[in-house]
């Protein structure tokens, strides 16, 4: 029988981490393949000659090995594959870092226009965006279209002076004739700063402090030079 070759090199890691992960996870699987090997050979080289092993019996331990040459093959693969997943994720998450992301979500507001794209619901006639402070007390609510179109919000009051410094959130309130059919937090753009995997989620930290799914990201801008 052919012994198990290593990998092919589409597989192969470089990386100390990769051949740490491999020692690690192959000892448990490679011990039972060589434990039947052993215990397959000496059956052969001590059965009765009157009274060999029954062909179907041994075809059937053949398969067995077979099945379990490859199991030994196929995590051997897996698990490299996987260690080669990881550093591509990683290496993905790097190029988020310093990006804009559209998502609903607030915004650190430090005098700077800031970028809103509304979400006015279907069959409403007025719509209106309400901004927030940090501490959820509505600060200023200004008319908006209904096409829903990418507009600027200035951070200035009615009196033409700007609003303080702070971490604002903008939903949209849609309105049928005077009456409130729907609020939708409006989609703001946000300088990501951190980019990790949580579990089964990429989680986004955004200028601000604010933390997201990446599944929220509706858009991607590049962020301002320097």
């Amino acid at each position: 029988m052919e012994p198990i070759t290593a990998p092919p090199p589409a597989f192969a890691s470089n990386s100390t981490v990769a051949r740490s992960t491999e020692a690690a996870a192959a000892p448990a699987l490679n011990s039972d393949f060589n434990t039947f090997l052993r215990m397959l050979t000496a059956q052969m080289q001590n059965q009765d000659p009157l009274n060999p092993v029954d062909s179907t019996d041994f075809a059937t331990q053949l398969a067995t090995f077979s099945s379990v040459e490859q199991q030994v093959l196929t995590n051997d693969l897996l698990t490299q594959l996987g260690v080669q997943m990881g550093s591509s994720t990683m290496s993905q998450l790097a190029n988020w870092v310093g990006m804009e992301a559209r998502a609903p979500a607030p915004v650190q507001f430090d005098g700077a226009p800031v970028s809103i794209v509304p979400k006015v619901a279907a069959g409403a006639d007025a719509a209106q965006l309400v901004v927030r402070d940090d501490t959820g007390t509505e600060v200023q609510r200004l008319p908006i279209a209904l096409d829903n179109a990418p507009m600027e919000w200035a951070g200035v009051g009615e009196d033409g002076t700007a609003l303080p410094s702070g971490t604002y959130r903008f939903d949209v309130e849609s309105r049928s004739e005077g009456t409130l059919i729907e609020s939708n937090p409006a989609l703001t753009y946000n300088r990501i700063t951190e980019a990790r995997v949580d579990g089964q989620d990429i989680m986004l930290r955004l200028s601000g402090g604010t933390e997201i799914l990446s599944g929220l990201v509706s858009g991607l801008r590049a962020g301002p030079a320097g």
